[in-house]
């Protein structure tokens, strides 16, 4: 039995009452804190938090020789942290478009439940079913359009033209050879149902039928 099933029979049996015979919600907030903090333990991995501590590492790197260089071209007296941040707009146009990549993606997960994953299947399962209702209605894959807008959104939000456009070309290139792939499964799983569902809904990412 794996940590995260010891956990969750621990939390029950701990609710357990053996003078009603019903699982009560005793202390149910401790219980629920205590289960929630151990499962995010498990997922900060040693590999997962290796990864965080790039990325910080790496914010931290770019800002601060930023500040350096600016300060050794234009003199400390000349820059200030609003002269480095001129751009709101900008940043805050990349702000929002990450909080609505993320909201689309969140809704395509939510939505497809089981149906969802990070790889592709290749061989149909008992309970894959045809999502089309929720957000795919109205695009055939909003998990990968909500990536890619999330992750344009974080380099406008830099304010960085170079990567933006480094970023776009990426992952739709990503996504460009990824949805073909997909959807040849897809077509064999459920035939003309997704036919029609395909003539009908767009894939979600610009240019890629």
């Amino acid at each position: 039995m794996s940590l995260l099933e010891l956990q969750i029979s621990a939390l029950a049996l701990g609710s357990f009452s053996p003078f009603s015979g019903t699982l009560k919600l005793v202390n149910w907030k401790q219980s629920l804190i205590y289960f929630l903090s151990t499962t995010m333990i498990q997922v900060f991995t040693y590999a997962a938090g290796r990864q965080l501590s790039q990325m910080f590492l790496a914010l931290a790197f770019f800002h601060g020789s930023e500040y350096i260089l600016a300060i050794a071209i234009h003199g400390k007296s000349n820059v200030t942290f609003s002269s480095l941040l001129e751009h709101w707009w900008v940043s805050n146009l990349g702000l929002a478009l990450v909080i609505v990549g993320e909201i689309i993606r969140k809704l395509a997960i939510i939505t497809a439940g089981r149906a969802f994953t990070h790889l592709i299947r290749t061989n149909h399962v008992e309970h894959h079913n045809l999502v089309t209702h929720g957000i795919y209605k109205f695009v055939r894959h909003p998990g990968y359009s909500g990536f890619l807008i999330w992750s344009v959104g974080t380099q406008i939000m830099l304010c960085n033209p170079l990567s933006t456009i480094a970023f776009a070309i990426v992952v739709w290139r990503f996504f460009s050879q990824r949805i073909p792939y997909e959807e040849y499964f897809l077509r064999r799983f459920f035939g003309p149902q997704y036919e029609e569902y395909a003539r009908r809904v767009p894939s979600g990412v610009p240019f890629v039928q």
